[in-house]
């Protein structure tokens, strides 16, 4: 069995952050591991208050297990500091880590910043030229960027925009587009369009963190980078279709459809 590592927030709610990880990881038949990096108060109706752990526990906690347990691929998640993200990048740099997927979690779906404004350079120079592949949304590519994203065209930029500052892969997350939901991965020569159609339904909680853990978890069991990524994508297209109503606001998906289904655990 292979082992994977998240790096991340720790969700309350259990839809996203280290337990969406953690369990996208389990339904990839991997073994998962985490480093928590803020413990959230969250639900399904927004976050409500964020304790950062400190930059010497999160590192304490990357050194326990990379000094006792092979680890196959890392996920990196929510990292809110400036002071987090360096110790982060000077560990997974002690250790010689290189499939390193970044998920460059910015602003909650309800609108909370999860990423001090200082800390965004850092993430820039310390996170971004370490990973394997990075995946950010529109709206946090456009961040990264300071390229307005409109169209297809526009995504095609800020792939090369972000794979100029280090990354090796680039998926930019087509979810936010009006009329369709398709991704776009570079990969330095060319553009691999996923094509996808939205999906009716508000219960999108955690869509970020169970794409780029499935990504991770893809990469640990030893797949290319194409064909993780488009393992992933039907795997969240499934779990966003028969995401959970759960809570009185955005509810989470179903990480475990497909086993729950092949196990005869499902109410008809």
């Amino acid at each position: 069995m292979k082992n994977l590592l998240t790096i991340a927030g720790s969700d309350s709610s259990g839809g996203a952050g280290i337990q969406a990880d953690l369990k996208t990881f389990s339904a990839h038949g991997t073994f998962g591991m985490s480093v928590i990096t803020a413990v959230t108060a969250q639900n399904t109706q927004g976050v409500f208050a964020v304790e950062n752990i400190s930059p010497d526990v999160v590192g304490a906690q990357i050194d326990a297990i990379f000094t006792d347990i092979e680890v196959d691929a890392v996920k990196v998640g929510m990292v809110s500091q400036t002071e987090i993200i360096k110790i982060i990048a000077e560990k997974l740099k002690k250790y010689k880590f290189k499939k390193v997927v970044i998920d460059p979690v910015m602003i909650s779906k309800s609108g909370y910043h999860l990423l001090e404004p200082e800390a965004k350079k850092a993430l820039i120079e310390e996170l971004v030229p370490l990973a394997y592949v990075v995946t950010p949304n529109i709206p946090e590519a456009e961040e990264l960027t300071g390229i307005k994203i409109d169209k297809f065209d526009d995504m095609e930029k800020a792939a090369i925009s972000i794979k100029s500052m280090g990354a090796q892969n680039v998926l930019i997350k087509g979810g936010h587009l009006e009329t369709e939901a398709t991704d776009i991965l570079y990969d330095g020569e060319k553009f691999h369009y996923l094509k996808g159609e939205k999906i009716p339904t508000k219960n999108t909680h955690g869509t970020g963190c169970t794409l780029s853990s499935a990504i991770a978890a893809n990469i640990g069991r030893g797949l290319s980078v194409i064909d993780a990524v488009k393992g992933s994508k039907e795997y969240i297209i499934v779990a966003i279709e028969n995401a959970l109503q759960i809570g009185k606001g955005v509810g989470p998906t179903h990480h475990f459809y497909n086993l729950y289904k092949g196990a005869g655990m499902l109410d008809e």
